[in-house]
């Protein structure tokens, strides 16, 4: 397959360009600093030469956006959003251009998109979606990218929960704080985890694209969420620490202006559930956050 992201020097990027060119697809992705032979430039707001790489693609994914990984001030709020909407609406533009479109289209979204809910498990069908700064980003977003409904051309929108790895993400950060001996609760510690393997990311949207009944809102998250306090006490006893200190809300707080972050991000309960996925026949290779960890920390 031809396979274009978009966006794709982050994390989750690097890893979907690794799996599927050792699977031996053609792989390119639209950056604005392209170093390697196949990144292509392009700036997700004009169209450029880059357009061109779309003709024919099987594939596009994008995953374009500012880090939700700062303050949350007006300024950065509106690169959250505009970087989002920005690029989705310059490849829907391009797409409509094209005289042969890419096959399928998967848009980057976020779990975040569903309230706080410690009880509430949120599928497609039935998840509550609430109102404020990271729910409306969503929102827009998911609504610009649907937008425009093109027959020839299948789309999914991504609504990812945090995904681990070695190599990037969370994983490193709790890692960290763990052997420091701060790897106790976060907050109350009841908030609810939501997350995925980056093995298991990868092959979900590798079977999203393979599955052509799979369209639409689809949640990329592991079918077993668990609270911040359980997940903390497995990753301790896994890593061999006796002990981590628990973080109140407030040492968040002034924690979270030091490490230029908002702890949103830690004290939010995502407690999300994969049904189209499970539906549709999916088999995680890291159903339950033991084993997932269990190969996240061999060396």
């Amino acid at each position: 397959m031809k396979i274009i992201i978009a966006g794709g020097t982050g994390f989750l990027g690097e890893n979907l360009d690794k799996y599927f060119t050792e699977k031996g697809n053609q792989v390119y992705i639209f950056t604005r600093n392209p170093k390697r032979k196949n990144e292509i430039f392009w700036d997700a707001q004009t169209i450029g030469e880059w357009k061109n790489s779309l003709e024919k693609a099987d594939v596009l994914i994008n995953l374009t956006g500012k880090s939700v990984d700062c303050r949350y001030h007006e300024k950065n709020k509106q690169e959250i959003y505009s970087s989002r909407i920005e690029s989705t609406k310059i490849l829907q533009k391009a797409v409509d251009q094209c005289s042969e479109k890419p096959k399928i289209w998967l848009n980057a979204s976020s779990a975040t998109i569903y309230v706080h809910s410690e009880k509430h498990l949120n599928t497609e069908e039935d998840g509550v979606i609430g109102d404020d700064f990271s729910m409306n980003i969503c929102k827009s977003w998911e609504k610009e990218f649907f937008e425009v409904k093109n027959d020839d051309i299948r789309k999914a929108a991504l609504r990812t929960s945090i995904v681990l790895g070695k190599n990037g993400g969370a994983f490193p950060k709790l890692k960290i704080i763990t052997k420091l001996g701060l790897g106790g609760k976060q907050g109350r510690g009841n908030q609810m985890v939501s997350w995925i393997h980056i093995d298991d990311f990868c092959k979900a949207v590798d079977w999203i694209i393979q599955h052509e009944t799979i369209s639409g809102i689809v949640n990329v998250t592991a079918p077993v969420p668990l609270s911040n306090e359980n997940m903390m006490k497995k990753l301790r006893h896994k890593m061999k620490m006796p002990f981590g200190l628990n973080a109140p809300v407030w040492q968040l707080e002034i924690a979270s202006l030091f490490l230029n972050t908002e702890t949103e991000l830690l004290l939010k309960s995502r407690n999300v559930y994969p049904e189209k996925l499970i539906k549709n026949g999916f088999q995680f290779s890291y159903p339950g956050f033991d084993e997932a960890i269990l190969n996240l920390l061999e060396s």
